[in-house]
C-alpha cells in the first residue's frame, strides 16, 4: 500500500510543478504602455514615433513600441516576472546624425546596455533573467537632446510573468504630508498688488482676500470710471487716462480689518503678473463642456481657491463649432450653449474666462481653427476626418473675425497653439490689440528659443517647451532646465512651462492621480513660481483632496509668484546633487529654493524611483550665491520664522523635494 501513495505523491507534485510554472506573455504593445512612460512625447504602438511602419534594417515589423528622443518607462514586477524579450535599435526612418542607447535596469543594476545605435546599425536581441526583481526600467537616451526625429524601437517587446501575474505602472507610494497651516480668520489680501489695463478698454480686477465670511471692501483713491461692488471685491469699469495710480485696499469682518497697496497702471502693457487659475485640457480633454466649466467656476469660489488669487478658468480644444454670427468667426458648438451667458455668470463670480483656438485649419483635436482654404471659412467633415493634414496655415485668415468675437463674448485669455512661428503670432497680436478689449495672449506650444526677443514684444506668455506630463522627468526638463530663458520674462510677458500637473490629471492616459511624489509635488510649485509662471491647474477643482487644496492655497508661495518685480529665478549653484535658485523680490528680500535633484541624468539609474530614495543633508552657504552677512530666514512652505544666520544655513532636502526660503537682509 505504501508504493501506490509514494507514486502518488509523486504524480501530484509534479502537476503541482507545472501548474506553478505556468506563464503569462504579456506584449508592451498590448499594454496601456501610456501608463509607464514618462517621457516627452509618449509612446506609439506598433508603429515608430513617427507614426510610420517600425522598421530597422530594412525589416518591416508589426510588433513593438516606438519612442522619441529621450525616453523612460517603468514597471513595478514585484518579482512576478521570468524574462523580458525584444529586439532593439533605431528606426530606419529616424534621425541619421544622432544615436540612441538602450538600457534595461533592475532595481538599481543595468541587465542590459546596447552601444549607440543608428538608423541602418545592427540590432541587439534582448533576452533578461528577471527572477525576482521588483522594479524595471526600460530607458533610450539620446546623443542631442535638442535633436528632431530621433526614433527609437522596442520590437516584439514582452514580459514572461508567472501565472497571471502583469507588469503594473511604478506605485506612488510617498505618504502625502501638509506643510501650510489653514489660512487665519482674519482678513488678508491676496491679489496681486499691480496691475495692468489699457486706456479705454473694459478694466475688470478682483480683491482677493481670506478670512472668516461676511467679509466687506473698500478701496481708498479709486480712478475715475471705476466702481467698487463692496460685497463680492469686484472693480470694473473703463479708465481712459493713462496714467499710475495708487489705491488703498481694505478688506474687513467681525475679526478685524487690513488692507494692501494696488497700483494699477493704465498703459500699452497688461499682464504685469502671471496669470493664475484653471485650464480643462488636462481633466477632460475633448470631453469638455459647459457644465463642466461651470462647476469648474462653482469650485474655484466654494474651494476657497478664487479667494487666494486664482482667478482664470480657461476652455482649451473642443470648444470651437463652425464659422458664423456677426464677425463671421468661430463660434461654440453644441456642448457650449448660450456661450456669452455662461462668460457673463462666471464674470459674475470674479473670474476670468479664456478659450483656446489655433491659426492652423484644424486644431490637435480636430475642430476649426483660425484660418481656411475656402473664403468662408467652411470645415467640412473631408477635414474632421483627416485633421492630422490640415495642421497648417490656409489662404484665407481670420484673426481680426475671431479677435472682435471674443472680445464681444467677454473672453479675457487666449491660448494660441500650434508649431509656433512669427508671422502668424504677430497678426493674432495685431488682432487682439485692436480688439476694444484686454485679452491675454499666450502662446503654445514649443516657442523657438531663437526668437527669444519677438515672442517677448508679441505676447504675454509662450511655451517655452512641449506639453507638460506627470512625470519627473517631464517636470524637470519643462522647468528645471529652462534658466536661459530667464532674461526674456517680466511685467507682461511670461515664460510658460505648461500646466500644473497636480491632482487627477489625463496627461497620456485616463484621469488618474499625478505620479509625482508628493515630495516632487511640493518641488512643482515652488519651482514654478520662482520662476514667475503661470500657475494653471490641470485637474477637475471639484475633486481636490486636502493634499493637493494645501498645495495650492499657500499665499505666501503664490505672492513669490505674483511678486510685482516680475523677475524669475535665476539658477546660481547646482552641485553635490542640489539645485539653487534665487528670485529677487520687490521688497529687497530674496526667494530661494533649494531642491534636492539626487544627480538626476547624471547615470542611468537616476531617471527612475526604487523606492528607497533617501533625504540628504545640504549646508546652504549664502556666500556662494552673492549673499553676504547676516539674513533672517522664513520658511515659506510652513510659514515658519527660522531665525537669524550669518553665512550658513544646515537643513535637509526630501528626495527631489524642496526647501523654499525668504530671506531678508540684517543691516
Amino acid at each position: 500500500m505504501i508504493k501506490p501513495l509514494i507514486i502518488s505523491f509523486i504524480f501530484l507534485s509534479v502537476i503541482s510543478g507545472l501548474r506553478a510554472q505556468s506563464v503569462n506573455h504579456v506584449w508592451l504593445d498590448d499594454m496601456h504602455i501610456s501608463s509607464f512612460s514618462e517621457g516627452i512625447p509618449g509612446v506609439s504602438v506598433k508603429t515608430n514615433a513617427g507614426g510610420d511602419s517600425i522598421k530597422l534594417q530594412g525589416i518591416y515589423y508589426n510588433r513593438g513600441i516606438g519612442v522619441q528622443s529621450l525616453s523612460v518607462l517603468s514597471f513595478f514586477l514585484d518579482g512576478k516576472a521570468n524574462k523580458f524579450i525584444a529586439v532593439v535599435g533605431a528606426d530606419d526612418k529616424g534621425n541619421k546624425v544622432t544615436s540612441s542607447k538602450f538600457y534595461v535596469i533592475g532595481d538599481r543594476k543595468i541587465l542590459f546596455e546596447s552601444g549607440n545605435m543608428k538608423p541602418g546599425d545592427v540590432s541587439e536581441n534582448v533576452n533578461i533573467d528577471l527572477r525576482g526583481i521588483k522594479r524595471l526600467g526600460l530607458l533610450v537616451t539620446i546623443s542631442d537632446s535638442g535633436a528632431r526625429r530621433v526614433y527609437s524601437d522596442w520590437v516584439n517587446a514582452q514580459f514572461e510573468m508567472q501565472d497571471n501575474a502583469i507588469p503594473k505602472p511604478m506605485p506612488n507610494d510617498g505618504k502625502k504630508y501638509i506643510l501650510t497651516p489653514q489660512p487665519a480668520k482674519f482678513p488678508r489680501i491676496n491679489s496681486a498688488s499691480i496691475f495692468g489695463a489699457t486706456p479705454g478698454n473694459p478694466f475688470f480686477y478682483t480683491i482677493a482676500a481670506t478670512g472668516e465670511r461676511p467679509m466687506q471692501f473698500t478701496v481708498k483713491k479709486l480712478p475715475k470710471g471705476l466702481s467698487l461692488d463692496p460685497v463680492t471685491g469686484i472693480i470694473t469699469g473703463v479708465v481712459n487716462k493713462r496714467g499710475t495710480y495708487v489705491l488703498t485696499m481694505e478688506a474687513f469682518n467681525k475679526m478685524g480689518r487690513t488692507a494692501k497697496q494696488l497700483i494699477i497702471k493704465i498703459g500699452d502693457t497688461i499682464a504685469l503678473t502671471p496669470p493664475i487659475g484653471w485650464n480643462g485640457w488636462n481633466s477632460w480633454a475633448k470631453n469638455i463642456d459647459k457644465d463642466k466649466v461651470i462647476a469648474s467656476a462653482n469650485a474655484m469660489v466654494s474651494s476657497g481657491l478664487s479667494n487666494h488669487g486664482w482667478t482664470y478658468i480657461n476652455v482649451d480644444d473642443a470648444w470651437q463649432g463652425l464659422r458664423g454670427g456677426k464677425y463671421h468667426a468661430i463660434q461654440p458648438n453644441d456642448k457650449f450653449p448660450r456661450f456669452k451667458t455662461m462668460i457673463d455668470y462666471i464674470h459674475s463670480k470674479g473670474l476670468k474666462f479664456g478659450v483656446y483656438s489655433t491659426p492652423w485649419i484644424s486644431s490637435y483635436a480636430g475642430y476649426v481653427g483660425g484660418s481656411s482654404n475656402f473664403k468662408d471659412g467652411a470645415y467640412p467633415d473631408s477635414i474632421r476626418e483627416n485633421k492630422r493634414a490640415y495642421r497648417y496655415i490656409g489662404k484665407y485668415r481670420f484673426e481680426k473675425n475671431d479677435a472682435l468675437q471674443m472680445a464681444d463674448w467677454g473672453v479675457d485669455y487666449l491660448k494660441y497653439d500650434w508649431h509656433i512661428e512669427l508671422s502668424s503670432a504677430e497678426r493674432m497680436s495685431e488682432a487682439l490689440r485692436h480688439s476694444g478689449r484686454d485679452i491675454f495672449y499666450s502662446l503654445s506650444n514649443s516657442a523657438p528659443f531663437a526668437l527669444a526677443k519677438d515672442w517677448e514684444r508679441i505676447a504675454n506668455a509662450w511655451r517655452t517647451g512641449p506639453d507638460i506630463r506627470d512625470s519627473w522627468l517631464s517636470l524637470y526638463v519643462s522647468a528645471f532646465t529652462i534658466d536661459k530663458w530667464a532674461p526674456y520674462a517680466g511685467p507682461g510677458h511670461w515664460n510658460d512651462p505648461d500646466m500644473l500637473i497636480l491632482g487627477n490629471v489625463t496627461t497620456g492616459s485616463k484621469l488618474h492621480p499625478t505620479r509625482l511624489t508628493p515630495d516632487e509635488q511640493y518641488s512643482h510649485v515652488s519651482i514654478f513660481s520662482l520662476l514667475s509662471a503661470p500657475l494653471i491647474i490641470g485637474c477637475p477643482i471639484e475633486k481636490l483632496d486636502a493634499f493637493t487644496l494645501n498645495l495650492l492655497s499657500n499665499d505666501e508661495v503664490i505672492a513669490v509668484d505674483q511678486d510685482p518685480l516680475g523677475k524669475p529665478a535665476r539658477l546660481l549653484l547646482d552641485e553635490n546633487d542640489v539645485q539653487v535658485w534665487l528670485k529677487p523680490l520687490h521688497d529687497g528680500s530674496y526667494a530661494v529654493g533649494l531642491f534636492n535633484i539626487d544627480g538626476y541624468g547624471a547615470t542611468p539609474q537616476s531617471y527612475f524611483h526604487w523606492g528607497d530614495e533617501k533625504a540628504r543633508s545640504f549646508e546652504f552657504d549664502f556666500n556662494n550665491i552673492g549673499l553676504k552677512g547676516k539674513w533672517k530666514l522664513r520658511d515659506v512652505w510652513k510659514q515658519k520664522d527660522l531665525g537669524e544666520f550669518d553665512g550658513i544655513y544646515k537643513t535637509y532636502i526630501r528626495h527631489h523635494g524642496v526647501v523654499m526660503l525668504r530671506m531678508f537682509s540684517i543691516k
